[in-house]
């Protein structure tokens, strides 16, 4: 979860934001001048103060780099040296420590990311894999390297990323029958803001459990050590997988009997074409968030799925 301290310091720069928002509507525009500039001072000063002081430190040799290490691996300080554009780190740097962060779970899902260069402030990347051209997945792992690189440098002019393909459009008139693909399988949604969840140190490896999340009911499974999240409509019959059946990887649906592997982006056993829709998920310094399409707000725990076991 955020921290209390992040928490604070997202809140007052939201307040310093708003209030900015204010001064720029001042009807007088004198008074709006010389309070711009006022503001504009304070900013300047203090960022000479913080420059010192890390100047100081850095004259110190290897005990003040150290600490101006820890300065930069703490969320609050690390966003207050951003807002005067003195993190010690360059985006370059922030950038491959995020990638690292978030390569394991694209991993996950049979992808991965070059860090191809860092052009002027645009990072480029290219994604691998992208889960043998799954369209669904391969969003879902570019949203994931978006916010896990926004996290640690949301200072960038922006984002370019290779191999990723929208899924094309069906036509109107297109028609498959189900007894061919046995089911339909759903073009990807548009993901939306990303929700942090509550505590899930509970679920064991090798269960799952659903989650209501911003209005969408999300399965999640956590299978050796890696937590996966999943909307919970089974693609095949349109039926919840609320008491589906996980045996080692797969995911069995109660209604239909279709199984999914849960490890290899939700690809359906039975019938290749379908596949589970994979959800963006983030585990970080001991935060979940998944990403969904805004549909309202709130997280209800649906409870704990009792599994079978190899």
């Amino acid at each position: 979860m955020t921290s209390p301290e992040e928490a604070a310091f997202r809140e007052r720069v939201g307040r310093i934001e708003t209030l900015i928002a204010t001064i720029e509507n001042f009807p007088d525009p004198a008074v709006r001048d010389t309070t711009v500039e006022l503001v504009q001072a304070i900013m300047e000063l203090h960022s000479a103060g913080i420059e010192r002081m890390l100047d100081i430190a850095w004259e110190k040799g290897d005990a003040g780099r150290e600490i101006i290490d820890s300065f930069a691996a703490d969320e609050l300080l690390a966003n207050l040296l951003l807002l005067h554009g003195l993190h010690p780190l360059d985006i370059e740097t922030r950038v491959t420590q995020a990638l690292d962060k978030v390569r394991p779970y694209l991993k996950s899902h049979g992808g991965n990311v070059e860090l191809l260069a860092v052009d002027e402030g645009v990072v480029h990347l290219r994604l691998q894999g992208s889960c043998n051209g799954c369209a669904s997945s391969a969003m879902t792992l570019k949203l994931a390297i978006e916010e896990a690189i926004h996290e640690l440098a949301p200072d960038i002019a922006g984002m370019e990323v290779e191999g990723v393909v929208p899924p094309p459009p069906m036509p109107a008139s297109a028609f498959i029958p189900l007894t061919q693909v046995g089911g339909v399988s759903r073009p990807p949604s548009s993901p939306g803001k990303w929700e942090t969840l509550g505590d899930l140190s509970t679920l064991s490896d090798g269960h799952t459990r659903t989650l209501e999340v911003a209005g969408k009911p999300v399965l999640l499974s956590r299978l050796a050590g890696t937590l996966y999240a999943y909307d919970n409509t089974c693609p095949s019959c349109q039926h919840s997988l609320d008491q589906a059946q996980l045996k080692a990887t797969s995911l069995t649906c109660p209604h239909c009997g279709n199984t999914y592997d849960i490890m290899r982006a939700g690809r359906c056993l039975d019938h290749p074409n379908l596949h589970l829709e994979p959800i963006p998920l983030l585990e970080q310094q001991g935060r979940v968030k998944v990403a969904l399409p805004s549909q309202g707000s709130g997280v209800r725990d649906q409870g704990s799925v009792v599994v079978s076991t190899p």
